[in-house]
């Protein structure tokens, strides 16, 4: 089984960015965590990053020819993009999404998500751990429904 897992804007910036909103760790050291629970779990992976929405579903698009699923955490995206939620949608994988922080405890604009309400699952507030947190959940999921 292969999954995709998608970064949106500013996460490259993990590790510098609002460390204490954030945390410390690196996109990089996320990634590393993933592939190793990657092969406890059985599964591979392929991680990708973008600061572009454009690009983000030209991936979505493209990876839905060979993937089971997605682990999404589209930052900023998640409350701005209806086009982000009709692609997910649009290509009929199950999909987690995931964040760092607890958005629902943030700012006001960052409470609403376009992407939960079409999500398998939703993560939040546990740091790098939301992603495998994630991935065990979406695993879990595509193994019970094959």
């Amino acid at each position: 089984m292969r999954l995709a897992v998608l970064h949106g804007p500013n996460l490259r910036l993990l590790g510098r960015r609002e460390p204490e909103v954030y945390g410390t760790e690196t996109l990089d050291s996320i990634g590393g965590r993933l592939h190793e629970l990657a092969k406890e779990l059985g599964v591979e992976l392929e991680i990708h990053q973008s600061n572009h929405e454009g690009e983000l579903l030209d991936l979505i698009e493209n990876a839905a020819e060979r993937v089971a699923g997605f682990v999404v955490n589209a930052g900023a995206l998640t409350h701005t993009s209806v086009a982000l939620r009709d692609a997910l949608v649009g290509v009929g994988k199950p999909f987690v999404e995931v964040h760092l922080s607890n958005t629902t405890a943030r700012e006001a604009f960052r409470q609403r998500s376009y992407l939960a309400p079409v999500a398998h699952g939703v993560v939040l507030g546990f740091g790098g751990d939301s992603y495998l947190l994630g991935l065990r959940g979406l695993v879990t999921h595509l193994y019970q429904t094959s």
